[in-house]
């Protein structure tokens, strides 16, 4: 038990906050290539576009975190965010062997502290209510 959640809570919790953010982000990024594919929008001109996404989609992840696990939606939720961070990292330096610039090191403590922030906003919003 970690402050009154077990560890299959927790892991329960992280798990749909992570299927919850890479769900959306990946639905937006189908969204986004036909966009890319069938216009003469250019991958430049999405770049905001993509980062605000992908905020959202971190904020929902954390705040269904929270939510499922009705406590702890902070710890919950920069959990969820650390795990996002931890996969996208791997895949990075797995895949194409490179490590975060400080512009993406910045960008991902962001996105872990938007998805803490959701986390308490879902158990304020879902914990009460489920």
């Amino acid at each position: 038990m970690m402050g009154g959640i077990s560890l299959r809570r927790l892991a329960q919790a992280i798990g749909y906050g992570l299927i919850f953010t890479f769900a959306i982000i990946l639905a937006v990024s189908f969204i986004l290539s036909f966009i890319l594919h069938f216009t003469s929008v250019t991958e430049s001109s999405l770049s905001w576009i993509i980062i605000a996404i992908t905020f959202a989609a971190l904020f929902i992840g954390g705040f269904v975190a929270g939510g499922k696990a009705g406590e702890s939606g902070w710890m919950l939720g920069g959990m969820t965010g650390l795990a996002y961070v931890a996969i996208i990292l791997m895949i990075q330096f797995l895949g194409f062997d490179m490590m975060f610039d400080v512009k993406q090191v910045l960008f991902h403590l962001a996105y872990m502290l938007t998805a803490a922030f959701g986390g308490i906003i879902g158990v304020n919003v879902i914990g009460k209510n489920a």
